[in-house]
């Protein structure tokens, strides 16, 4: 047996037991041999396939100028093709996406060189691929729907509540309409800047709390109440589940130190800060008002709304809360611990 007989008999038998289709090309990419594979996915014969340029193969459904260019750099080159994708009709297995490797193997007793082609099919693949990516674009568009109108509707009730809270004739049935006024604005507030966060994600907390503060500037301060709010936060970062939480408390405590802190249209600011650190991170919401020793007598008895709101969204982060006072002003801080 000559040595191309026993190169074509070698090259035959190891293309033969590869499960995916596998064509040997001569130098002149032309095909010595190909895989029973490649002829059953193809629903070619040996005989319309062998000895033929790999271009004239079907109806010329190979011959793609850049697959060409590749295929004839390799040799001189020496080098190799990675996952070329083709997307073809072909005579008798219809539209077809293909992914192409190739590589040259010399044979060094009679200075001969082939080219081994592996063809993977992924046109399933593709299909999925494109399918999945149409559900996110899908799930992506109802999100922002559903948000846009959780948002409409958020808005709708704070201002009937608020328009009920100025026709009631009970003092105490108006504060009750506008502290639930204020608690719809505070998840308004939150949904607002969190809806285009995907769930799980990062949030970086510095410049979540400055969206979330200069909304509720917009939103709580009137325009002749010489109060401002100032953030003070440093660099890090808590998944979107937490920053639900940590809004509602900042905003929770926004509100309170300007319901509280300053009477009579006292002006002054409030400071909304964060620090973090691996082990923990720390809330801090601080005004320079008239303080907790100087609220109305009644005041401390009673533990409010927003209070209870805090302490339980705290416990529910595994954190704790402290209060205190300072000339002038108060301090809360909110700290919770990094879980492991």
């Amino acid at each position: 047996m000559t040595g191309a007989a026993e190169r074509r008999s070698l090259e035959e038998a190891i293309v033969d037991t590869v499960r995916e289709p596998l064509i040997v090309l001569d130098d002149q990419l032309s095909v010595v041999a190909a895989s029973r594979s490649f002829y059953h996915a193809f629903k070619v014969t040996r005989q319309d396939t062998e000895g033929r340029p790999l271009y004239e193969l079907g109806d010329g459904q190979w011959n793609i100028p850049a697959l060409r260019a590749l295929l004839e750099d390799i040799i001189p080159r020496h080098t190799t093709i990675e996952a070329y994708e083709v997307e073809h009709d072909f005579p008798t297995i219809g539209r077809r996406t293909m992914l192409l490797n190739a590589r040259k193997v010399f044979y060094e007793g009679n200075n001969s060189t082939s080219l081994l082609v592996a063809i993977e099919d992924v046109t399933e693949r593709r299909t999925l691929e494109r399918e999945k990516d149409e559900l996110l674009r899908q799930k992506d568009f109802l999100l922002e729907e559903m948000n846009h109108r959780i948002n409409n509707s958020l808005q709708i009730i704070a201002s009937i509540l608020l328009l009920k809270a100025q026709t009631v004739q009970s003092e105490e049935t108006r504060r009750h309409l506008e502290a639930a006024h204020e608690r719809v604005m505070s998840v308004a507030a939150v949904q607002e800047q969190l809806h285009p966060t995907p769930f799980g994600a990062e949030i970086e907390v510095k410049n979540y709390l400055t969206r979330l503060c200069e909304s509720l500037a917009a939103s709580m301060i009137l325009e002749d109440q010489p109060v401002s709010i100032r953030i003070a936060a440093g660099a890090g970062a808590t998944t979107s589940a937490q920053a639900v939480s940590m809004g509602l408390i900042a905003t929770e405590l926004v509100i309170n130190a300007l319901k509280h802190g300053f009477p009579g249209g006292a002006s002054g600011e409030i400071v909304v800060g964060f620090e973090s650190t691996a082990s923990a991170w720390r809330l801090v919401v601080s005004d320079n008002g008239a303080g907790i020793s100087k609220r109305l007598p009644e005041e401390p008895l009673r533990i409010g709304l927003g209070t209870s709101i805090v302490e339980a969204l705290t416990r529910q982060l595994g954190g704790r809360v402290t209060t205190s006072a300072t000339s002038p002003g108060t301090i809360v801080s909110v700290t919770v611990p990094r879980t492991p």
